[in-house]
């Protein structure tokens, strides 16, 4: 268990890392403003991802709980949206004036993360099964 707690750990911290500097780069080269933080949204999302993990593969060695783990994976997802969209309200939500690239840089970070949220939780899974 220690080993699948050290790959998330490596695994989020590397996707965090790589994710924001080629993004930021990109952003750079492009020279476009962006009106919020995109460290602190690929922060955000990395840190968010590994406790997920962490949590279900620690709460699938529980018996009463194992079977139960891909509802609570579902619950965090609606978590992790609703707490990211509460952080991150002002920067983004209430700017109405955003370019495209803008709009669709929060969202990149968020489908990097979360698919490979959902191939650690699946491998969990499927060990249970």
């Amino acid at each position: 268990m220690i080993k699948k707690l050290i790959v998330y750990l490596l695994t989020f911290t590397a996707l965090y890392f790589i994710g924001f500097y080629l993004h930021e780069n990109y952003i750079e080269n492009k020279a476009i403003l962006l009106p919020f933080s995109l460290q602190k949204i690929y922060l955000f999302h990395s840190g968010f991802s590994l406790m997920v993990c962490a949590n279900l593969l620690l709460l699938s060695s529980v018996n009463k709980i194992a079977d139960q783990v891909g509802f609570i994976y579902l619950g965090t997802i609606l978590l992790k949206l609703l707490l990211f969209s509460i952080i991150f309200y002002k920067s983004i939500i209430t700017n109405e004036i955003l370019e495209f690239s803008a709009r669709i840089s929060p969202i990149i970070p968020l489908l990097i993360f979360l698919l490979t949220e959902a191939f650690f939780v699946i491998q969990i899974l499927i060990k249970k099964e």
